[in-house]
């Protein structure tokens, strides 16, 4: 079973910057995917996906502000946000995506709250 900790949520006032991090019990390479997803009180959206061949997609609202990355060495993606807004506060979530398409693993969120 493979585990995602995510860790960096807080409060910050808008315009404002946080960095979440999602460790993960297996190397990066194993999957085919790896991103972050958000829930405000509504469904859970994209926000940042990472693949094995670097490619990276982003969701319109955070284009130019946030910034996805990783760490081989420590199993570890990052979440760079800059530019905080109000409408950014949510539950943010890591996800995995196996190889095979079937194997999805979720991290348990945390929370990033931006109000001034």
């Amino acid at each position: 079973q493979v585990q995602l900790v995510e860790s960096g949520g807080g409060l910050v006032q808008p315009g404002g910057s946080l960095r979440l991090s999602c460790a993960a019990s297996r190397r990066f390479q194993s999957f085919y995917a790896m991103g972050w997803y958000r829930q405000p009180p509504e469904k859970r959206e994209q926000v940042a996906v990472l693949t094995a061949s670097d490619t990276t997609n982003y969701a319109d609202s955070v284009k130019g502000r946030f910034t996805i990355s990783r760490d081989n060495a420590k199993n570890t993606i990052y979440l760079q946000m800059n530019d905080l807004k109000p409408e950014d506060t949510a539950v943010y979530y890591c996800k995995a995506i196996g190889w095979s398409g079937t194997e999805v693993y979720w991290g348990q969120g945390t929370q990033v709250t931006v109000s001034s």
